[in-house]
């Protein structure tokens, strides 16, 4: 296990020095949390601007939310050797005309696999939103999000998509209160059982 550290510091070294998306509105500034013994892997899309301020991943509303759902506090969701957070794309991707734009697509294949290797530990992936659902669903995925985030059960207990917990998401958390009613108390109880 600790030559398994070991190479995930020296990755997670790596991929903070990382400039192969150069060019970014705000720059490039890889926001992610790892470690060898992490029980738990949240993957989202990308930093929002908020974030990439602040330089820490999930550090606003969305955040908020996403602790609420998983009944952690922020000391546990911020503890490396507890939750992996490991978005699509590490840096702010910029804003477009229906809000933040995709993660950049040189992300993914330049660290994923090496990062997911590093973490045998984990039990419990969470995907939050499509990019995230291609690339750790793939073809099980449904047509659309509420479809597969429906059939939750078939990917459970080790992997569970998600809507992304954004407060511009509250249509659809309004939508499908059966979300929050049937899924989360799982949630809850999984992640305790991990943490």
């Amino acid at each position: 296990m600790q030559s398994t550290s070991r190479n995930l510091d020296e990755l997670l070294a790596d991929v903070r020095a990382c400039t192969i998306c150069n060019g970014l509105p705000l720059g490039p500034r890889p926001l992610l949390q790892a470690s060898a013994d992490a029980r738990i892997l949240i993957v989202g899309q990308a930093p929002g601007s908020k974030t990439h301020i602040k330089g820490r991943p999930f550090d606003d509303a969305s955040g908020m939310r996403l602790r609420e759902w998983l009944g952690a506090t922020e000391a546990q969701f911020y503890d490396p050797h507890l939750f992996a957070i490991l978005p699509m794309g590490f840096c702010y991707p910029g804003t477009g005309t229906g809000g933040d734009l995709p993660p950049r697509a040189e992300c993914a294949p330049a660290w994923r696999k090496p990062l997911l290797e590093a973490m045998p530990a984990i039990g419990l992936t969470l995907v939050l939103g499509q990019y995230a659902l291609d690339w750790h669903v793939g073809d099980a995925r449904s047509k659309t999000l509420t479809a597969t985030v429906q059939r939750w059960r078939e990917f459970w207990p080790e992997l569970l998509p998600l809507p992304h917990p954004s407060p511009r998401n509250i249509r659809w958390f309004r939508a499908n209160p059966w979300f929050e009613a049937e899924v989360i108390p799982v949630l809850r109880d999984r992640v305790q059982a991990l943490i």
